[in-house]
């Protein structure tokens, strides 16, 4: 039955790029992946449990290719005020699913004080306790 076989839309980070973003686009599609991948981050966390861990496999490929992605157009941008808040909405994925290693070597690359002290402030985890020590 044919009919019923409906093909995959594919998912924001998925979708290749034609021509260069410039910052405001990338800002933009990472704005995107973010708020995909961040409903798959909802579905892992909540589901939780070993039984559920090979359910969730597929949904825990597409969050790390989400993210791979995002990293790689945030390389791309040159203004550095849009790259620190494109890699805090990662990170904020990231501390969501509590990749909190990821998350704490994204916030070294933040350079604006004010924004890595938001996120700290946001997400006292991302404070590494045994640096702290």
């Amino acid at each position: 039955m044919s009919w019923f076989h409906r093909e995959r839309q594919p998912e924001v980070w998925e979708v290749a790029d034609d021509q260069p973003l410039g910052d405001i686009g990338a800002v933009q599609k990472i704005r995107d992946i973010c708020a995909s991948a961040g409903a798959i981050a909802e579905k892992l966390v909540a589901a939780g449990g070993p039984d559920t861990e090979k359910k969730l496999a597929a949904d825990a490929e597409r969050y790390q290719a989400a993210i791979k992605r995002a990293l790689e157009i945030a390389m791309q941008i040159s203004d550095d005020s849009m790259r620190d808040v494109s890699v805090s909405q990662i990170i904020k994925l990231c501390v969501q699913v509590d990749h909190l290693k990821t998350a704490r070597v994204l916030l070294r690359t933040v350079q604006s004080e004010k924004t890595r002290a938001e996120l700290v402030a946001d997400h006292p985890k991302l404070i590494d306790q045994d640096a702290a020590n």
